[in-house]
């Protein structure tokens, strides 16, 4: 098979208005989620005296995808379970593609880094024993899921970090400012990047910002589709900076898609409603318009099975029955507690919105839709967070650590965020690059009309979405090939996130097309097996000056070792 080929040529970079202002940072971070505020905190501690952070965040600190997490986070904490359990775990829902150094980093750091976010002020459930509350999610053989808040636990993992931020002067933050595009220096590296501040005073609108390093922890893609569980601000912002500044970005295709999201309607776009899989670690179960449970018989773990098995089998009721949803039944969930009570006990939130929409899930099973949840692809780094970009380090939904493979694990993401980014401040103090000037940016610089964004969007659903098959995809590739034509009238925010979609999309595409077999998260209906022979390994992105290219990257299948009856640390599980 080739390993190239061409795809459409974007904007090289974004069309800006000349920075009104500088300033300057040994290392920004942009993104205030758990990677981000991770990552600047840990920085504040490892850099040398005089040496400076400054966090840069699209809306406020608070904001972002880490508040909304529920089902909790995963690491092998109780006192059965083992970090060689959960890399098994890991390596079975990762379908293969996983990179096995980046999972053991993963399980092994993980209890470590959990431990440390406790004694910054995280305030997790506890049983009855003052031990933390874990409980089980899908493709787990453990209850190793820690929650806060009953179903509230990135709310509460933001909060405890927003508070250390502000506890230390050091940290420089930015609110409300959206990261343009990088400055390169003369060999290709980070010399700082351009800013637009929505706000008032000094830092208002373009600015430059000169640095020795960017740590990138901006999230995920997913306003790429019609509906998500992604806020607003997920725009593959982070991503498309750093396609066009000669980044890899590796995995794109495998998007995960949750299999329980509330189905709000037809026409409901944008965030929708998250039912955490901890409801079916709870008991929930799933069923059809005649209350067949049919996860029975589909996969050992039957409701608990790994996502993309859930998500596909309840596609295949939805295609088999005409319908646009199936149910998810929590009215028995609580065991000896009554229903009601273990529900406004164990998830407030979710009880909370459901009711909101006119769901008593106490009585009512919930109807439920897969929907966009997860990039598993991204920033292809090191296990030490590095790009392929000088000093550009990424990490969290952002970064491609290879932890995740073809299909996430159930709250392996917040771990991930922790662990990559605790790691990234171990390695960056000692490899900060000398100040370097910009140098003249030679590319093609443009920006693709707002008022496009709604097409991207439906066009990445129907065609890209959990579905895909060649003829969908090559439509979908033509259609975004004719929106790239359609050049913005004005240099606003709205221009910028949308040229970033489709920057993202249109590669997004073109990984979906290249993966000619069905793995993980990634279904191709015309293709509908795992292939090893041909497909085992990993599709990187690459662009110079809008103009990109798809390579295929050979790996042995990294599961392998799981269907021998071993893990990368050598024991069993």
């Amino acid at each position: 098979m080739p390993t190239t080929s061409p795809v459409r040529r974007v904007p090289g970079r974004l069309t800006a208005p000349e920075p009104g202002w500088t300033t300057s940072a040994d290392v920004v971070v942009i993104g205030s989620g758990i990677a981000g505020l991770t990552a600047a905190l840990r920085l504040k501690d490892a850099l040398g005296p005089g040496e400076k952070v400054l966090v840069v965040t699209k809306d406020v600190l608070s904001a972002g995808s880490t508040r909304w997490a529920q089902g909790g986070i995963a690491a092998a904490l109780g006192p059965e379970d083992t970090p060689e359990q959960h890399e098994r775990d890991t390596l079975v829902a990762g379908a293969g593609g996983c990179d096995l150094e980046a999972v053991r980093a993963l399980v092994t750091e993980g209890p470590e880094a959990v431990h440390e976010l406790i004694g910054l002020g995280a305030q997790f459930d506890l049983d009855p024993q003052g031990e933390l509350s874990l409980t089980r999610e899908g493709g787990h053989h453990r209850d190793r899921i820690a929650h806060a808040g009953g179903d509230a636990t990135g709310a509460e993992i933001q909060r405890a970090l927003v508070a250390a931020v502000e506890r230390a002067p050091e940290i420089e933050v930015v609110q409300h400012a959206l990261a343009v595009d990088l400055l390169l220096a003369a060999d290709g590296g980070v010399a700082g990047l351009t800013l637009h501040v929505m706000g008032e005073g000094q830092r208002d609108g373009v600015g430059a910002v000169r640095c020795r390093a960017v740590v990138l922890a901006s999230g995920g893609l997913g306003q790429v589709f019609s509906q998500t569980t992604n806020p607003a601000v997920s725009t593959g912002d982070g991503m498309a900076l750093a396609l066009r500044a000669g980044a890899t970005l590796r995995d794109l295709e495998f998007v995960q898609f949750h299999p329980t999201v509330m189905y709000l309607g037809p026409d409901s776009v944008g965030q929708q409603p998250l039912i955490s899989e901890a409801v079916r670690g709870e008991g929930a179960v799933l069923v059809g318009p005649d209350g067949d449970r049919f996860m029975q018989g589909v996969h050992p773990l039957a409701d608990l099975a790994p996502r993309d098995v859930v998500a596909k089998a309840i596609m295949r009721r939805m295609l088999e029955t005409g319908l646009p949803h199936m149910w998810l039944d929590a009215t028995r969930i609580g065991g000896d507690e009554p229903t009601a009570s273990f529900w406004e006990r164990r998830f407030p939130t979710i009880l909370a919105v459901c009711r909101s929409h006119g769901v008593d899930p106490v009585t009512d099973p919930i109807p439920v839709a897969p929907a966009c949840h997860y990039a598993s692809g991204g920033v292809r780094t090191d296990v030490w967070g590095r790009s392929d970009v000088p000093g550009l380090y990424a990490t969290g939904e952002a970064a491609c650590s290879g932890v995740h493979g073809a299909n996430r694990l159930a709250s392996n993401s917040l771990l991930e965020g922790l662990v990559f980014s605790r790691r990234i401040a171990t390695v960056l103090p000692g490899e900060l690059r000398p100040w370097a000037e910009p140098v003249p940016d030679r590319r093609t610089a443009g920006l693709v009309a707002a008022g496009v964004r709604r097409q991207v969007q439906e066009v990445m659903t129907s065609r890209v979405g959990v579905l895909r098959t060649a003829a969908g995809l090559d439509e979908a590739t033509a259609r975004l090939d004719a929106l790239v034509a359609t050049p913005s009238d004005t240099v606003d925010v709205a221009a910028w996130e949308t040229t970033n979609l489709l920057t993202i999309s249109a590669a997004l595409a073109d990984a979906a097309t290249r993966r000619e077999e069905t793995r993980g998260s990634h279904w191709r209906e015309d293709h509908p097996e795992r292939d090893d022979a041909d497909w085992a390994g990993h599709l990187d992105v690459v662009m110079r000056d809008g103009v990109g290219s798809v390579e295929f990257r050979p790996e042995p299948a990294s599961d392998a070792l799981v269907a021998a009856g071993a893990t990368t640390s050598g024991g069993t599980s």
